[in-house]
């Protein structure tokens, strides 16, 4: 049987807090004398309502695009001359651009769109205004 990378993340993040349940349920045991099979119910409860709402959380612990690599394919303006790097405005975000291979340098104001993302550094290209 084969367990899915998100579940596994799942497991590991869950794994403290089902300690730290066991750790204070044990101190209640044998402290306050509840009874160890009333302890192993409780624990065994929270470990159930984690596998139980695993369902709802599956989505945020799965693996996604980074933040960056959401930035292929928007468009922005150049706020200096790229000839070869320089820094681009994406939506309210200025970036450190780079332009990507075998492209012209690109003036101050004109329109560029992002082709990749190197680390903090974006590859883009001058926007062809197609309308002719």
């Amino acid at each position: 049987m084969m367990i899915s990378k998100t579940f596994r993340r799942y497991l590991l993040l869950e794994l403290p807090g089902w300690t730290l349940a066991a750790v204070l349920l044990w101190f209640i045991v044998d402290r306050w004398g509840l009874a160890l099979h009333w302890a192993v119910l409780l624990w065994l409860g929270w470990v159930a309502k984690d596998f139980a709402l695993y369902p709802w959380l599956r989505k945020a612990y799965e693996d996604g695009p980074d933040a960056a690599e959401l930035l292929v394919g928007r468009e922005g303006e150049a706020l200096d001359r790229l000839d070869p790097g320089g820094y681009v405005r994406i939506g309210p975000e200025r970036w450190r651009a780079e332009l990507g291979p075998d492209h012209d340098a690109v003036d101050a104001g004109a329109r560029v769109r992002v082709r990749a993302v190197h680390g903090l550094t974006l590859v883009v290209a001058a926007v062809v205004d197609e309308r002719g």
